[in-house]
């Protein structure tokens, strides 16, 4: 990734098991700043207690179809989602389930914007 998309990409790490977070804080700002064009590139890093929350909540994974629709790149950490039992139900909502460890090191050299809630 060169240092032009490097500046207008976000990498947005949800982990709060939160419902009113995620929904009012997290997905609103991923959905929005690609309907809107703030950010090129836009990823959403489902991590921790998120992963057992979008697995049970219908109007989380509702809305997560929306953002998907506009754009925004779903991740979710596969050691994350192993230990709540949860990886198959992500990866059945269309998040792409993989170990984020390296990829988050590389975001953050690569100079990627991060958010975390």
């Amino acid at each position: 990734m060169n240092d032009a998309h490097s500046k207008n990409a976000l990498v947005v790490i949800w982990s709060s098991k939160d419902p009113e977070v995620a929904m009012n804080m997290v997905f609103m700002y991923c959905k929005n700043s690609k309907i809107h064009g703030w950010w090129e590139s836009v990823k959403l890093v489902v991590w921790g207690p998120s992963a057992k929350l979008l697995s049970e909540n219908e109007n989380l994974q509702t809305e997560l179809s929306y953002m998907k629709k506009e754009g925004v790149e779903i991740l979710a950490c596969k050691a994350c989602a192993d230990q709540y039992g949860v990886s198959e139900a992500l990866k059945e909502l269309g998040c792409k389930v993989i170990y984020m460890g390296q990829p988050l090191t590389d975001y953050l050299k690569q100079g990627l914007h991060v958010l975390t809630f």
